[in-house]
């Protein structure tokens, strides 16, 4: 009787049980504002750039995993203040600061050290094809950060390095066969080749040039070359010439949907909505992402962390899949994100400051920006739409 009752009470209990995590949804998302635990959340992650040395030592920790995690962790989180700057104006000047600080820093360290710094250790290894050597990786995520401060309040210093940041990430990616430019010798990443599509809707919003023609001819080379026919997702990585090296991965598509939302709304959700068919799970109510899809059998790297085995459950694919569902307005997907992130992500609070033990810098970073994401690409749509309408006239 006893077995029988606990069996019973389990079937009850066990598809309910993200009902209980799935309460406390408002308390990190909000349409207006900036939730209760995003605050905290942000607090922390401020805490890591400002704090005394024992948080800051947490922040190095994370780029002795990888140096690209360290230059990810920097654009999330100016992203995710550049959004609450736009979310909570009276307190602007205090999230532009913290965001002004971790840029000019990333430029001075770019400068001392050069291009490799923020690069895994692979990138010595080969030889750029185009020269000088440069990598789209760097150079899309720091135009992306000058970009998105900038859309928030002019800073006079910043707008002539966005410029001149988006015309070389115009020349590298011209000069390649499917007009993609290199993050690693010989390897173009459909991730960082949406991160500088969006950069040049960003700034030309700023300063009134237009590269929507060369976007538009990206979009229809990367249609016709960098399609995978099984899944009809964008492959991950190619060479200069468009030869496939990855296919689709869940730590590229989600944010490479979410970026060419403002290039291409259209094939952004078409990509949205096929990543979700082929890597969005769900279990019971609670959400997660493959890295890769059923069809696809590649290698295992490090930006896929450590896939859970049987289902197949990516942190790093779920962690970015917060980020396309909270673009593209999906409550559901969030929810179920939401009530995972709740039950595994260990979170911990203290003194008004949250934490998610199961997460590292990066991982927090992109969790914050989901957050708060919404406010900053509203305005630059909306900004493209008057510009348009102007246009017309």
């Amino acid at each position: 009787m006893g077995i029988a009752s606990l069996i019973l009470a389990t079937a009850v209990w066990l598809p309910l049980m993200h009902l209980v995590f799935e309460a406390r949804f408002s308390e990190y998302y909000s349409d207006g504002g900036i939730a209760p635990k995003a605050k905290q959340l942000a607090a922390h992650q401020i805490g890591l750039w400002t704090g005394p040395p024992a948080e800051q030592h947490e922040r190095d920790h994370n780029r002795a995993s990888c140096a690209e995690w360290d230059l990810m962790s920097r654009t999330f989180l100016v992203l995710a203040l550049t959004n609450m700057s736009l979310r909570e104006p009276g307190q602007q000047e205090q999230y532009l600061e913290a965001a002004d600080g971790i840029i000019d820093q990333t430029l001075q360290l770019e400068k001392d050290k050069g291009i490799y710094y923020f690069l895994m250790d692979y990138g010595r290894y080969g030889s750029f094809v185009n020269k000088p050597a440069r990598s789209l990786f760097l150079d899309g995520e720091i135009a992306l950060m000058l970009g998105a401060r900038q859309m928030v309040k002019v800073r006079p210093d910043y707008a002539p390095l966005l410029a001149q940041r988006v015309d070389v990430i115009m020349d590298y990616m011209s000069r390649g066969g499917v007009l993609s430019a290199e993050s690693y010798p010989d390897e173009c990443w459909t991730f960082c080749n949406s991160v500088a599509l969006a950069v040049m809707t960003i700034s030309d919003v700023l300063d009134g040039r237009d590269h929507s023609e060369f976007a538009k001819k990206w979009l229809d080379t990367a249609k016709a070359k960098l399609i995978d026919p099984r899944t009809g997702l964008l492959y991950s990585s190619y060479t200069l010439n468009g030869r496939p090296k990855d296919g689709p991965e869940g730590s590229t598509i989600w944010m490479a949907s979410h970026c060419l939302q403002l290039v291409d709304e259209k094939f952004a959700k078409d990509q949205y909505e096929r990543a979700k068919r082929e890597l969005a799970r769900e279990i019971l109510g609670f959400g997660f992402a493959r890295e890769w899809p059923p069809s696809w059998k590649g290698p295992r790297d490090i930006d896929a962390g450590q896939v859970v085995p049987i289902v197949q459950a990516s942190p790093s694919s779920s962690g970015l899949a917060f980020v396309a569902a909270a673009g593209f307005g999906d409550a559901r997907f969030l929810k179920a994100l939401t009530a995972s992130l709740e039950l595994g992500g260990f979170p911990a609070e203290q003194d008004g400051v949250l934490t998610f033990y199961a997460c590292n810098t990066l991982g927090e970073a992109v969790l914050l920006y989901s957050m708060t994401a919404g406010p900053m690409w509203k305005k630059v749509k909306d900004s493209q739409t008057t510009q348009e309408q102007r246009a017309e006239k």
